[in-house]
Parts: C-alpha cells; sequence; structure tokens
C-alpha cells in the first residue's frame, strides 16, 4: 500500500494586547498591526488548505486604549477582543498573565462569551486542585483521521505581579512539572498524532547555547520544558515579545512577536504508513502584516466601540499649569526638564520609591500641552511597560549613571552632542535614562566610563556598599539596553500596570499639575 500524506498548518498569535486595528492610537496613524488583517490572513490560509489550526496563546484582551476605554465605559457589552476571535473562528486561546490585569470579572465575562476554549492546565482551583477554566488541552481530529492534541499553560510567575484580588482563589503550580504531568497523560489516554503545547511563556536560556539569558526565577521555562519532556512536537511560546523560530531537543520552537505585528505559521508534513500517521517534517516562521489588507467584516464590527474609543481619546483627562512641552530633545536630556520631571513623579507616587530612573523614549515626543489627552500620553509613553523597585547599591547606580553618560560626546566645535552610537544603524535615544532623587553632573569631556562627578542623595554622597530602593520600568530593570548592572537585583516591588494607565489613574487624582523642573543634573563639556 502506498503511504498517504497530509500537511496541517498552524497559524498562532501571542501578545496581541488588544490590538484589533491597523492603526497607532498614540498618532491616529495607519500600521500593519492588527487582528482585522491577520484575520484576512486566516481566511486565505483556509481557502488553500483543508487542515488549519488557529490558536492564541496569551495576553489578548489588554494593553490598548481601545481595550481600557472598553473595560471603563463598556463593560457591559461584547468584548471586542474575544468578538474578533470568535469571528475569526481560533480553535482555542490561552490564559496569559495580562488577562487578569482588569480584574476576575472581565477575565471570567470573556470566557464566557468565547466561542472557544481558554486552555490553562496549571491555573488551578485553590480549593480543588482542578483546572480553574476548565479543561486543560483540546483534542481536534482533523480529516483522514488525523488527532491533534493543544495543551495550554500558563506562567506560574503572575502572583509576583498580579493584584491580589484579580487572582484571588486561583493557585498558579509550576508550568513545566504540569506540562509534564499532562503531555504523559494526553500520550496515554488520546494517542494523539501529534501534540502541540502552548506556553504563555518565554525563554530562560538562548535556545542555540543553552547560556542563561535571565535569572531562573520560573517565570520562563520554554527551555526546560524542551530538555525534560518527553512527547512535545510544537512549543508554542510568548510572554517575552521576541521573533524566534529554532528547535530544541527535536521540539519546534516558536514565538512570534507581539501586538499583532507579526504572527507564527508552523506546517506539519505527516505520512501514514499501516496504522499510524508519523511526522514526516515540521517547520516554522514567522510572517508580518505588511500590505495584507484589513477584513471588513472585523472593520465593520468594530465601528461603534472605535468610535467611542476615538472620542475619549480626544477628551482632556488632565492640565498643566506651566509648560511641559518638548522643543529639542537634547535640551531636555541635558538638563531636568519638566516633562521628565512629571514622569518621576508618577514613578515615585506609584512605587513608594525616593529613587527614579527614566527616559525620553524617543524624539519624536513633544510632552504635553496645557490640556493632555489620553492620546497625548500615549504618544509620548508608546512602550507597554510596567515599573520595577530594585534593592541596588551605590555601585550599581554609579554603573547605570556612567553607562547612561555614554550618551554623550564634544564636537569639534566643543558643544555636548549625541553619541552617534546612539543613532546609527539604530536609534537608541531611549537608552539614555535620567535620574531623580539623587544629583549629579555628567562630564562629557571626560573618557567614557569615568564622566561621573558629584554624585549625591539627600545631600550625602552615594555610598558604594550602601543599598538604595529605585524604581524603572520593567525593560531597564531586567537590563534592558545592556544595562547589566540590574540584572539579578532583589525585587522590592513590580507594578503589574501599564505605565500609561499609571500616567492616567494620576491625573484621575491629581487632575492640574504644576510644571516644576528640580534641577539636579547637568551635563557639561569640560
Amino acid at each position: 500500500m502506498l503511504d498517504h500524506t497530509a500537511k496541517i498548518t498552524l497559524l498562532y498569535t501571542s501578545d496581541v494586547h488588544g490590538n484589533a486595528l491597523p492603526i497607532m492610537y498614540g498618532t491616529n496613524e495607519p500600521a500593519d498591526i492588527g487582528l482585522a488583517k491577520y484575520s484576512t490572513v486566516v481566511k486565505q490560509a483556509r481557502s488553500d488548505n483543508k487542515h488549519v489550526i488557529v490558536l492564541d496563546n496569551g495576553d489578548l484582551i489588554q494593553g490598548t486604549p481601545l481595550m481600557t476605554h472598553y473595560v471603563k465605559e463598556h463593560a457591559d457589552s461584547e468584548n471586542p477582543m474575544v468578538g474578533i476571535m470568535n469571528k475569526i473562528g481560533i480553535d482555542a486561546g490561552v490564559i496569559g498573565n495580562h488577562e487578569f490585569n482588569f480584574g476576575k470579572k472581565v477575565l471570567t465575562d470573556a470566557i464566557n462569551l468565547s466561542d472557544f476554549p481558554w486552555l490553562s492546565a496549571n491555573c488551578l482551583d485553590a480549593k480543588t486542585g482542578k483546572p480553574y477554566f476548565g479543561t486543560p488541552y483540546r483534542m481536534i481530529q482533523l480529516e483522514n483521521g488525523i488527532k491533534v492534541a493543544i495543551v495550554g499553560v500558563t506562567t506560574h510567575y503572575i502572583p509576583n505581579w498580579e493584584a491580589p484580588d484579580h487572582i484571588e482563589g486561583i493557585h498558579f503550580a509550576d508550568a513545566c512539572s504540569t506540562l509534564k504531568k499532562w503531555v504523559e497523560h494526553i500520550h496515554q489516554a488520546e494517542q494523539p498524532d501529534v501534540l502541540i503545547a502552548s506556553y504563555h511563556g518565554g525563554f530562560e536560556r538562548d535556545i542555540e547555547t543553552a547560556e542563561p539569558t535571565e535569572t531562573l526565577t520560573g517565570e520562563n521555562q520554554g527551555y526546560q520544558m524542551c530538555e525534560v519532556i518527553d512527547g512535545i512536537d510544537v512549543l508554542l511560546t510568548g510572554h517575552q515579545h521576541r521573533q524566534l523560530t529554532g528547535a530544541i531537543h527535536d521540539v519546534l520552537v516558536v514565538q512570534p512577536g507581539f501586538n499583532a505585528q507579526s504572527y507564527g505559521e508552523i506546517t506539519i508534513d505527516l505520512k501514514k504508513g499501516s496504522d499510524k500517521w508519523q511526522i514526516h517534517n515540521k517547520n516554522a516562521a514567522i510572517h508580518t502584516l505588511d500590505g495584507v489588507e484589513s477584513d471588513p467584516a472585523i472593520i465593520d464590527y468594530m465601528q461603534a466601540i472605535e468610535s467611542s474609543t476615538q472620542k475619549w481619546l480626544d477628551q482632556p483627562i488632565g492640565y498643566i499649569e506651566g509648560d511641559m512641552t518638548i522643543t529639542d530633545p537634547l535640551q531636555a536630556r541635558k538638563q531636568k526638564h519638566a516633562f521628565i520631571e512629571f514622569i518621576h513623579q508618577v514613578q515615585m507616587d506609584a512605587a513608594g520609591a525616593d529613587i527614579s530612573v527614566t527616559s525620553l523614549l524617543n524624539n519624536s515626543s513633544r510632552g504635553f500641552g496645557s490640556v493632555v489627552t489620553m492620546r497625548d500620553i500615549v504618544s509620548n509613553y508608546m512602550y507597554p511597560n510596567t515599573l520595577v523597585v530594585l534593592e541596588l547599591t551605590g555601585a550599581d547606580i554609579i554603573a547605570a549613571l556612567e553607562k547612561s553618560a555614554a550618551y554623550f560626546t564634544v564636537n569639534m566645535d566643543g558643544e555636548i552632542d549625541v553619541n552617534p552610537a546612539y543613532v546609527e544603524p539604530k536609534p537608541q535615544h531611549y537608552n539614555y535614562d535620567m535620574w531623580e532623587g539623587i544629583d549629579y553632573t555628567i562630564n562629557a569631556g571626560k573618557q567614557i566610563g569615568s564622566r561621573l562627578e558629584n554624585v549625591t542623595h539627600n545631600g550625602e554622597p552615594i555610598q558604594l556598599n550602601n543599598t538604595y530602593h529605585v524604581v524603572l520600568n520593567n525593560y531597564r530593570a531586567n537590563g534592558g539596553g545592556n544595562y547589566d548592572m540590574f540584572k539579578n537585583k532583589p525585587i522590592v516591588r513590580e507594578i503589574q500596570k501599564d505605565t500609561v494607565e499609571i500616567i492616567r489613574a494620576y491625573f484621575e487624582r491629581y487632575p492640574t499639575v504644576k510644571a516644576t523642573q528640580t534641577q539636579n543634573f547637568n551635563v557639561i563639556a569640560q
């Protein structure tokens, strides 16, 4: 008998973060992102291949002004992200850590409205020990009798971030050991031809060298899963917002980026011998949505909530007494600017720390005028950062300040300018930090690594061996931008809300903010 062959196409998203439409809310400009475009991709794939599976790997319902507005004003109507996924017809979703950000009711309502199961084998009912969100896996039987198992797990680090009342009654079991148990059970009970693990978590090691890439807290266990669990054919990952494909111990691994800018496509070729299908080949690719037309049905569906969101974005939410506008980004980095001081105030207020670190994220930021709208906030703070309070030594602080001081150079005219390394090949203005709560001088005329002068805290010199509590965004706290001195440092507190939301909440408490400038640092060229 001749072998039979079949091909499975699996499409998946992860960390969509509320991006439904092809638009950047900060500028209101069109962009090649969003589930409306992705819907077109799925429809095309289904017209080309009869064996198509579509999944979402978590962090779906939070992350854009659209979803903030939905929760604030329209939570009694259908969750738009779930409505879109219902229209796309996905086969399953996975619970992500940001699913809990709006509280249990918003999440529970979303799940109840879904035409697809939400999988998370390790989110357990604290009383019964059973999966809190129902079934931990789904079996899909395709034509020709091909059996595909999809099992979902969620990073169990969530209690370190989330508000306790948002996760009350839920126990987050170790994702790796839980997945191992369920993979063994599925193979014994279901005997699938293909087993796909969908993990809202990422990799704690380099997938090629196995070198640790972060502190092994358990937040990301993708590499460990591939090492200790037999029987996984494909491991779908997310959470870290990376784009990668590869293989670890014959497990195909994928991560498709974030904000619905791209998606993962996995193809699995099978052959059938005498009685069982066997995987003959498997490949993964990441595709962008550049040039893809939006699905008119999704655009139509979103019209009412989008119109309401746009009106909300343009409504005043706060007022500035004084001047927080930015006209010269270099000047705003050479000495304290009122807008930067405002961000520090917000961070220290939210975190309860007396030292703060922040950046002017790019050269298009214009600060705030006298009337502040939500759109003003998202156009100035465009990254989905959260806040972390680290316990740092004085030596760590000095090292970080010296790292930031490398941003400057002195040009041929003796004037302070931007180091070309921060401009080409990629602009990295966000990797220059400014500090609040300490006083210091950067002497750009000195050698890099020896530029700091007169660093004090509360009028006293920083002590290298003393410890200080410092609030900064999660990207920097993880060592982003090669700030290695922040890696593996004790975490005092994590504020698991987007900074945009923290700024909005600040204006709710303080509707009018005075523009102030405490000149605690300056940059000189001598």
